[in-house]
């Protein structure tokens, strides 16, 4: 029996039991650090982010999303209310593809690969440009593009999500395409001078007015796209092992550890210039965590053991800085610091990545401190992020610590991602075979 096959059944298992009493029966296997304590914590954690992912957060994105018009809605207030006339996001409708078919592939739900195929469907024949290649960014309610520009950042994701569904069914389409996206970055994106990918292009592929979807648009390299290029290459390598796609993915952690992490500070620089200056002051903790975890991923799929001990050491350096400097004493992560000032509201997805990297941590370490730390942040979710009426997380909380109800669940940016993730990481890296 192939170890896909392995964590299907464990995962169904693990489905049936909660459902039924509400106990996780797992057998727990983890790197060597595991302790009798340690096995309960996790046994829990494990329990409770899976019956979250497969009792709420999939079903409002099930039941509330999809469009009888094609594809998925581009918003959805937060009590399920659709948006029909509202855009659609190449970011939303990729990651849409991701997590259904993560969720097929982990539960062999037929209701998945159905949500998984209809995303497929709707992606490749409304979101990538047959002409110039690569993808548009926005398309209108009907499907026809609406912002046109290349977004490098949206074509990663566009790549993480097809070779997910790749590796979910066995879809060839996919699999083409996203080495086909793929190729398209390495032809127009890459830059042989100075490493890296320039962040964006008009449609065909020229200079834009500015750069990027947020920020101040001078920024011609940003860290948040290498980091979703450095995920999606991975996820692109685990199905399709090529020696230059191996390279590529090899020269995206360099990027990090010599271009874009701040090794006297412990955090990455957001902007910079094509040769890879910095233009703005932002320690983000959520990206600096999220990182920790995506680049010993990266590290582990390249192989080579000197790497892996150094981003291992790396990860753990970012996490402590972040447990330091942007925790809150109840588990909460804040969201960034610029120039010295604390800005942004308690937002979701931190918190999903907080509990990953904490994880992740812990199976470096074996030291049981980010064990509960992940422990305590899953706790602060529950209590202020999931919404047990409509489904799904919340965005955040506002200043008063109410959840932000006025936000809608879906968005461009809102998507079953961050929270989804953390659910299949948990699940999959206490399944690890021996």
């Amino acid at each position: 029996m192939t170890t896909k096959s392995v964590i299907r059944i464990q995962a169904a298992v693990i489905k049936f039991l909660t459902y039924l009493t509400g106990i996780l029966y797992l057998q727990f296997i983890a790197i060597g650090c595991s302790t009798p304590s340690s096995e309960i914590k996790t046994t829990s954690l494990v329990s409770e982010t899976t019956n979250n992912l497969t009792e709420n957060i999939l079903p409002f994105w099930e039941n509330y999303t999809p469009d009888p018009n094609g594809g998925f809605y581009g918003t959805v207030l937060n009590d399920g209310t659709p948006i029909p006339e509202a855009p659609k996001g190449c970011v939303l409708n990729a990651r849409i593809l991701w997590t259904f078919s993560n969720a097929y592939m982990h539960f062999e739900n037929e209701a998945y690969l159905e949500l998984a195929n209809r995303a497929q469907e709707y992606f490749l024949a409304h979101f990538i440009d047959e002409e110039f290649g690569g993808t548009y960014w926005v398309v209108q309610a009907d499907g026809t593009p609406l912002d046109d520009q290349k977004q490098c950042y949206g074509i990663a994701f566009a790549i993480y999500g097809l070779g997910a569904h790749y590796q979910a069914t066995g879809n060839h389409e996919s699999l083409q395409q996203a080495i086909s996206l793929y190729h398209t970055l390495e032809e127009k994106a890459f830059d042989p001078l100075n490493g890296g990918y320039i962040e964006s292009f008009t449609r065909d592929w020229k200079t834009p007015k500015r750069y990027g979807y947020d920020g101040t648009g001078v920024a011609a390299k940003t860290m948040n796209t290498h980091l979703h290029l450095l995920e999606a290459y991975s996820q692109l390598y685990k199905v399709w092992p090529d020696s230059g796609l191996k390279s590529q993915l090899r020269g995206l952690v360099d990027v990090f550890l010599e271009k874009i992490i701040d090794q006297k500070r412990w955090h990455q620089n957001l902007f910079l210039t094509r040769e890879w200056e910095n233009l703005e002051q932002i320690d983000s903790y959520g990206h600096d965590v999220e990182l920790s975890w995506l680049l010993t991923e990266a590290t582990e799929l390249i192989q080579e053991e000197t790497l892996i001990k150094q981003t291992k050491d790396i990860a753990l350096k970012l996490v402590d800085t972040q447990m330091q400097e942007g925790r809150n004493p109840d588990g909460s992560l804040l969201y960034e610091r610029r120039n010295g000032e604390i800005e942004g509201n308690l937002s979701w997805w931190p918190q999903a990545e907080s509990v990953i990297a904490f994880f992740n941590a812990w199976q470096i370490s074996g030291d049981e401190k980010y064990l509960d730390a992940a422990i305590t942040t899953w706790e602060w979710i529950k209590n202020n992020l999931v919404d047990t009426e409509y489904g799904g997380w919340y965005g955040g909380l506002e200043s008063d610590e109410q959840p932000i109800i006025g936000q809608p669940k879906v968005s461009l940016w809102k998507c079953p991602y961050h929270n989804s993730r953390m659910a299949f990481e948990l699940l999959v890296r206490t399944q690890k075979p021996n």
